[in-house]
């Protein structure tokens, strides 16, 4: 099982966690509430899990204009 490491606004590659021994509980998704899990977790057919977060850049991009939060994908 691969574990992709995306930019939720900008699809930048943020890392990657490639060993099949490594599982939820360590990753800390249990922490997560089901609402969370959905937002940010996503599987692929081959068993790889996609986290979507939110880089360094987008995050300084938001807090500098929070106007940014109303559209829905405003850093592309």
């Amino acid at each position: 099982m691969a574990v992709k490491y995306v930019c939720r606004h900008c699809s930048a590659h943020l890392g990657e966690i490639d060993n099949p021994q490594v599982n939820e509980i360590q990753l800390g998704f249990h922490f997560l509430t089901p609402e969370e899990r959905r937002d940010i977790i996503t599987y692929s057919h081959s068993g790889d899990v996609l986290v979507k977060l939110t880089c360094d850049y987008c995050r300084k991009a938001l807090d500098e204009h929070p106007e940014l939060n109303l559209v829905a994908s405003p850093l592309q």
